[in-house]
Formats: structure tokens, C-alpha cells, sequence
């Protein structure tokens, strides 16, 4: 029987390019029960190079979906950051040694180092198992957005027709595909075949800075290798990482007449060798040695650019995410993390629109938090990438870049990811912020552990916060012993069961939208949690107090640490972790408007 030339399926989400972004992006919807397939025009998976380092941040959004334990079996550790500039004997020398991470509320206080093939494989293993895996050697050939508007604004319609190919076909494969899709997400890299269909602009620049990196293994008397290190020397500049198993990472500044082809004005690879790239390091950290003990495990040159793209989505339908959408330079260390965050704050929004719990316009939040986080990355790169690249501050070189001003711009909560601060919108709230200054909001929530009211068992907040597509309601009872602050509490949840009070508007008792967490004042030893009213107790494992552990080691002041009062506060946190609303005990209607700007009401 013939094999058909085109066959045609649909499908909740399509997904072009298996790289960070599209297979976090992947994951997430996987996870969410959400119907997603991903294509990749490769035809096998890469094993080696590319991005390699997570931030504090990213490694706290991999705990959110049960990842972060392999990644940091399998990942190197980075504690300390190392600064190097030129000595009097014309060599370099140490003139720093920092913590890598100043943010205080981080939770991992460091940098973990893994290549993305290793990176990828933990999404892939995470996937394989809800029967979601990459579809290789495929292509889009072409898109189309319906024009039809009544189409578009339906959340149940599949507006989105793609056309794929299959480069490497067996007989018994059609030769085409067609893919009917109610949103379509491109995380196909900087050079973006989703991007350039609808004629997306990249706006920003490139500069003269010219890099070179090398993935090896090496015998070296280099006191820092094990560290982060920036070198600033007579040569250039290098920037040394360490890696797993004994692996390091060097990345190295090339003369731009070196590597720049004059016709095209862009970076050629055959002009320079990993051996080149590895001599031109070994001059700028003399006096020290680095040896090469074996084959280059990866290598690459690339030009700095800072662009963002203009748009992240059209008609809500079909995004951008990651390299697709923003490039800069990898001196912050920004460029995996950013595209693995950029899935993390999307895949939510679509799962709750698939799902029926929410309207289409929670997915125009995804453009407006996530262009102004590229907006500011580039901006803060463009500085960074700079001092990185500058001349060191010598006597001939009196306009050079002076240690302490390099140290002093290092030292910031950008580059950790625990800076990101989403602005007011229908998905971050802005009234009641004085209830709990310790949550900001459009801030995720940082860390503390509290006491399960049940058994003293020590938890992790942020463990209660998992990425599972549910709002999570953290509600600050205060004393519930005192008598005033019991009736409060008493009150609050009467208004809570009202019928037209968002917990049962836009939740069923079979299907609910929302997780209530407890957290009350008390000790380990006199609190019962069973005088709590029924709503506040769904299990015995949700009710939390703040108190120390048994061995008074940790725990305890975490009303303080979050700035929530004596009389309570209620905190809606999202499904990604962040502070989207709070109200106090006495308000609920305030979070029924909260909700109310974008849930649909349960059927």
C-alpha cells in the first residue's frame, strides 16, 4: 500500500528546536499533561560544549520540577571568583578572592558547571517517561497564522498550521507533515527560522570584541583553576571555569584581524585553531603554565552582539524564546539561563489556557515580563562585556579598567537570576506589598525553613512551591492562639467558602486550581494543628509553623525574615514561583479581583 506524501495531526503546543528553551519549554508542558511535540532539525542529540553554567536562580528552577538533584550530582560547584590583573614583573597576579555569589537570599550560593549536552539529557530523561520525545532530523518548511479573529481569540481552536519535513525518512514514512497547533514556540537559536516568518526584527548591535573558547583538560600551577577567574592582563583578557570531571573551560580575547573574514565581515573558524586559542591563553596567564593533557573536547569563536528581538509572540499564538529572541555575550553567564527561564515563565501561562482555567490574555504577560528582562540583560552585558574586554588600569594605560570598579560591578543580584522583578500586570498584583515586605511582588519567593506543624519535620519553602501549574494560596495565620487573631482567621475563612470567592469560582472539588499552605505562629512542642478550621487543614502535611528544628539548629523567625505582621497576611504565589498577590486577612476580595483579571470561572 502506498505510504501517503502528507499526513496531518494536532497537537496543544509545537515546539521548533530541542535546545535549552524549546526543551525546558517541553518539559514543563509534559509535565502539565499538556498534549507537546518537539522538533529538531538535528539528527542527534549534542554530547559536548555550548552553555554550561547555571545561576543560583536556574538551579532553584530546577528543584521547582524535581531536576535539581541530578543536575547538581552531575554538575561542578562554584564557590569563589578569582580576579587577576598585571603585575610589576609584567605577568599577572592575583588581586581578589570573592565569594561567586554575594546575593544573600540565595538558596544554592553558587554557580553550577555542566555541558548542555548533559543539561539536555536531564530534560530528555524527564520526558522520555510521559512518552515526550524529540522528533530529529525534522524541519518547518513553512507557517501559517489564521486571519480569522474569532479563531484566534478561541483558546480551543488550532490556528496555527505548520508544515514539517523529515530530512532522513525511512520508506515507510510520509515525506510531509502537516501540524495544526493551537501555539506554536520557537526556541530555534539566534539565527531563528520561527523568528524570521513573521519578520521579526533583532534590534541591537555587534561589537569589535572578538572571543575565542576551549573545553579541555589540562596540567596547569594555576592557583585558580578550580575557581571562577577573570584575567585582565597585558596580553587581553581571559576568563577561566572550571568544569566537571576535571574539566575546564577557557575563554580567551582574539585580535579581531585574526578571526574576522573582510568580505563578509563575520568570524571564520578556519582562520584560527583550539591550539591557537589555547597559545593566546597561555601568554596573557603567564607566568603560570596551562598544559594540554588531551584532545580538545570542544571549541569555538564567536563576535559579541547585544540584541533583543522586537516582539515575543504574535497574536498570543506563536512565541520566541531564548537565543530566538535575545543574544549577548556570554561573559555574565546569562545565555542558558535566560532562555531556561524564559520557558519557565511561558509554559505555565499556556498550560492554564489549555487547560480552560485561564483567558488568552495571561499569555500577553509573557512578552511584557520577559522582552523587559532581556532588555535589562543586555543593557547590564553591554556594560559587563565592556569592563570584561577593557584594558587594565596600568601606568601606560592610566583610562584602563581599575580593579575595584570591576569588582564592585560584579558584585550584583543580576547575574545570580535573583534579581528578576516582574512589573504590575494582570499576572503581578501591586496593592498590599507593607502586609509582607520580605515578598516582593513579581519576585519569587526566597528561601526559609519552616516546621510541618504534624511531626517538627524541617521543609524547605521554596519544596512547597513545586512547578505544577497550581497557584499556591501561603496563608500567615499569625497566633492562632490568641483569641482576637483566632476570630480573624475564622472570619477570613468564612469569606473564603463564599460561593463567589475565588476558591470556589475558579475551582471545583475534583479539579482545583489552588494549593493552600498554612503557616502559623507557634512552638513544636504546644501547637495543634487540628483547632485550625477545616479549609486551612486539607492534609495533615500542609500546615507549617514558624519555629525552630528539634535541635534548634535552623528555622524560626520566618515572620520576620518575610515581613508579614502579627495579624497574618494572604500571599497568592504562581505557578513559576513568583509573588503575584497579597491581601490581608480581612480582604479576600482583594484576591478575587486578583484572579478575576485572568482565570475563567470553573465549569
Amino acid at each position: 500500500m502506498p505510504v501517503p506524501l502528507v499526513c496531518h495531526s494536532e497537537v496543544d503546543v509545537l515546539i521548533i528546536g530541542a535546545g535549552p528553551a524549546g526543551l525546558m519549554c517541553a518539559n514543563a508542558l509534559a509535565n502539565a499533561r499538556v498534549n507537546v511535540r518537539i522538533v529538531d532539525q538535528r539528527a542527534f542529540k549534542i554530547t559536548t560544549g555550548y552553555g554550561d553554567g547555571f545561576t543560583p536562580r536556574t538551579v532553584e528552577v530546577f528543584q521547582s520540577y524535581g531536576l535539581a538533584e541530578r543536575l547538581l550530582r552531575e554538575s561542578c560547584q562554584i564557590h569563589l571568583a578569582a580576579f587577576y590583573n598585571p603585575s610589576s614583573t609584567g605577568g599577572i597576579e592575583l588581586t581578589n578572592r570573592i565569594s561567586n555569589i554575594t546575593a544573600t537570599s540565595a538558596r544554592y550560593p553558587f554557580e553550577a558547571a555542566l555541558h548542555q549536552g548533559a543539561i539536555q539529557d536531564i530534560f530528555i530523561d524527564s520526558m522520555a517517561p510521559l512518552g515526550v520525545e524529540v522528533d530529529r532530523s525534522t524541519v518547518p518548511i513553512s507557517i501559517e497564522l489564521s486571519k480569522d479573529e474569532s479563531e484566534l481569540t478561541d483558546p480551543t481552536s488550532y490556528p496555527v498550521r505548520v508544515t514539517l519535513q523529515k530530512l532522513n525518512k525511512s520508506e515507510d514514512e510520509p515525506r510531509e507533515e502537516i501540524i495544526h497547533a493551537k501555539f506554536v514556540v520557537g526556541g530555534d537559536g539566534a539565527h531563528s527560522w520561527t523568528r524570521k516568518q513573521f519578520d521579526i526584527t533583532m534590534d541591537g548591535e555587534q561589537s569589535d570584541s572578538t572571543w575565542g573558547v576551549v573545553d579541555l583538560t589540562a596540567d596547569t600551577d594555576f592557583p585558580d583553576i578550580r575557581n571562577k577567574t577573570y584575567v585582565h592582563s597585558n596580553h587581553g583578557s581571559v576568563i577561566c571555569l572550571p568544569r566537571e570531571q576535571d574539566r575546564i573551560r577557557i575563554y580567551v580575547q582574539l585580535e579581531v584581524n585574526d578571526v574576522i573574514d573582510p568580505v563578509t565581515g563575520r568570524v571564520d573558524k578556519e582562520k584560527i585553531s583550539p591550539e591557537q586559542i589555547l597559545k593566546t591563553a597561555q601568554k596573557s596567564l603567564e607566568p603560570y603554565k596551562v598544559i594540554q593533557k588531551s584532545e580538545f573536547l570542544w571549541w569555538t569563536i564567536y563576535s559579541v552582539g547585544q540584541r533583543v528581538a522586537s516582539r515575543f509572540s504574535i497574536k498570543n499564538r506563536v512565541f520566541i524564546a531564548g537565543d530566538a529572541c535575545h543574544t549577548h555575550s556570554p561573559k555574565a553567564g546569562q545565555g542558558m539561563n535566560a532562555s531556561i527561564n524564559d520557558s519557565h515563565n511561558l509554559a505555565w501561562k499556556i498550560s492554564l489556557v489549555v487547560r480552560g482555567w485561564a483567558d488568552m490574555s495571561l499569555l500577553s504577560t509573557y512578552e511584557s515580563e520577559r522582552r523587559k528582562f532581556a532588555l535589562d540583560l543586555i543593557a547590564f552585558d553591554k556594560m559587563w562585556a565592556a569592563l570584561v574586554c577593557g584594558k587594565p588600569l596600568t601606568v601606560p594605560s592610566s583610562n584602563g579598567i581599575s580593579p575595584e570598579h570591576f569588582l564592585k560591578t560584579y558584585q550584583t543580584d543580576f547575574t545570580s537570576g535573583i534579581g528578576i522583578h516582574y512589573q504590575p500586570s494582570v499576572a503581578v498584583n501591586d496593592r498590599n506589598q507593607e502586609l509582607a515586605v520580605g515578598l516582593v511582588l513579581g519576585k519569587r519567593v526566597p528561601p526559609h525553613k519552616l516546621m510541618r506543624a504534624a511531626d517538627a519535620c524541617p521543609f524547605e519553602l521554596q519544596d512547597l512551591l513545586p512547578s505544577d501549574v497550581l497557584f499556591k494560596l501561603l496563608v500567615f495565620t499569625g497566633d492562632f492562639s490568641d483569641p482576637l487573631q483566632q476570630a480573624r482567621v475564622e472570619s477570613m475563612v468564612t469569606d473564603m467558602q463564599k460561593p463567589e470567592s475565588f476558591l470556589n469560582r475558579y475551582s471545583t472539588p475534583e479539579n482545583s486550581r489552588f494549593d493552600i499552605i498554612t503557616i502559623s505562629k507557634g512552638q513544636k512542642y504546644t501547637f495543634d494543628f487540628l483547632r485550625l478550621p477545616t479549609l486551612l487543614r486539607s492534609h495533615w502535611s500542609k500546615v507549617f509553623i514558624d519555629d525552630t528544628d528539634a535541635t534548634g539548629s535552623f528555622g524560626g523567625g520566618g515572620y520576620s525574615y518575610y515581613g508579614v505582621g502579627s495579624e497574618g497576611a494572604l500571599v497568592a504565589v504562581r505557578p513559576d514561583g513568583y509573588v503575584g498577590a497579597i491581601a490581608p486577612l480581612d480582604r479576600v476580595e482583594d484576591l478575587d479581583a486578583y484572579f478575576a483579571s485572568f482565570m475563567k470561572i470553573a465549569a
